[in-house]
């Protein structure tokens, strides 16, 4: 696990932690992680990164595959947050990426500070919705085959449980389509309503 300070902590003790639960082959250095990142170390997070290895391949599609790698994340995860007092932050952020959105869901959901934890999920699937959680935003793509396409249950699933979604069209499950203008703008967008919803904190 990497860890990183961010710019606004006290010196004595971090009184916010952001941890970065990635998908299979959309690491912790890629855009969606790699911006959000520095927005939570501009607000002064303290910063955990899940790097997880040893997926098995061709996942998208493979009912099978796809609960191996969910399993894989999620006792990764748990290993690498083994050592972390979650009661010593006021504030805590799970920022999650396709299969890491459903780790995330799950880890918050059964922690005993769970209504502290907030999520940030890019690309979720809809198991991750199978979790409670105090508070998250959505961003998804309204091409994302891994979510079922056009067809996506994504957009219903996050107001069911009243989570504001941000669908993007055109875009595949890396939240990008063929016009790469657009993908720039809509990078932007994201990452403006990604930081309110860090700012803002719980309703």
């Amino acid at each position: 696990m990497r860890k990183e300070k961010g710019n606004g902590g006290s010196k004595n003790k971090m009184s916010r932690l952001a941890v970065f639960f990635p998908g299979i082959g959309y690491t912790v250095d890629k855009p969606l992680m790699h911006y959000s990142r520095r927005l939570a170390m501009n607000l002064g997070y303290e910063i955990r990164l899940l790097p997880y290895t040893g997926f098995p391949p061709k996942v998208r599609g493979d009912r099978g595959r796809m609960e191996q790698s969910f399993l894989i994340a999620l006792e990764q995860s748990r290993q690498m947050l083994a050592d972390t007092d979650f009661t010593a932050y006021e504030e805590i952020l799970f920022v999650g990426k396709s299969i890491g959105t459903i780790a995330a869901a799950q880890i918050a959901s059964e922690s005993p500070v769970k209504g502290r934890i907030r999520l940030v999920l890019y690309t979720p699937l809809d198991e991750t919705f199978l979790f409670p959680c105090a508070d998250a935003v959505v961003f998804t793509g309204d091409d994302d085959p891994w979510a079922g396409g056009k067809e996506s249950r994504i957009a219903s699933l996050a107001a069911e449980k009243g989570y504001p979604c941000f669908r993007i069209p055109d875009a595949n499950h890396s939240l990008e389509s063929r016009d790469l203008i657009q993908d720039i703008r809509n990078m932007e967008m994201i990452m403006r309503e990604t930081e309110a919803f860090m700012k803002r904190g719980r309703n």
